[in-house]
């Protein structure tokens, strides 16, 4: 009987959507093992965003965050840079067509990253990877969701948190993974609890 009853209740972790936006990179998979359940940090739950269109996927995310329970989103790709994991702090208003244009006239020249940059490169730290921040931008896919999200968010909302970690090209899938779910767990710990739904 008790189970039946916590069947029912719902889940009241936060969400914290993950989309790796490169459709040939399969390196994070949100599900480990055969059970088919996916990964979960401590605290919270994940929701994986596939790939797909880059302005489909805008609109993808930018929904998936008007739920209330959605509280962070993490974006996951490659650098072209070398060294270790990169978590990019900002993006710039440019178009995604390479052509140095802007992406929109009456956004903002950069926006910032809203995740907890400082606590995802520790994170990535202890567990052995080499990681650190940084302002410059790469004009691809991941700058232009960073920017474009971030400039979608309603002013009056409770800002979530959002952030890009970039992987280096070599690096394997087990090490991606292992570098997501860093991450991703520094980003739970962040997280303030869903409020407790009111009877009726």
């Amino acid at each position: 009987m008790l189970d039946t009853v916590a069947e029912k209740q719902p889940d009241r972790r936060p969400a914290i959507v993950i989309c790796a936006w490169d459709a040939d990179d399969l390196a994070w998979d949100p599900v480990e093992d055969l059970s088919g359940q996916p990964w979960n940090p401590t605290g919270a739950r994940t929701v994986a965003i596939p790939p797909e269109d880059p302005e489909q996927l805008v609109a993808t995310l930018s929904h998936s965050l008007r739920d209330p329970s959605c509280r962070a989103v993490l974006l996951v790709g490659r650098t072209h840079k070398a060294g270790g994991f990169r978590v990019q702090m900002r993006a710039e208003n440019r178009a995604l067509n390479g052509d140095g244009g802007k992406l929109t006239h009456t956004g903002p020249a950069i926006a910032r990253a809203t995740a907890p940059v400082a606590d995802i490169v520790r994170a990535l730290n202890a567990a052995g990877l080499n990681a650190d921040a940084s302002s410059d931008g790469e004009h691809d896919v991941g700058s232009f969701l960073l920017y474009s999200i971030l400039t979608a968010l309603p002013d009056n909302a409770d800002v979530p948190a959002i952030g890009l970690l970039r992987a280096p090209a070599d690096l394997s899938a087990d090490a991606v993974q292992k570098g997501v779910k860093a991450a991703a767990g520094a980003m739970a710990r962040s997280l303030s609890p869903l409020p407790r739904a009111r009877p009726n």
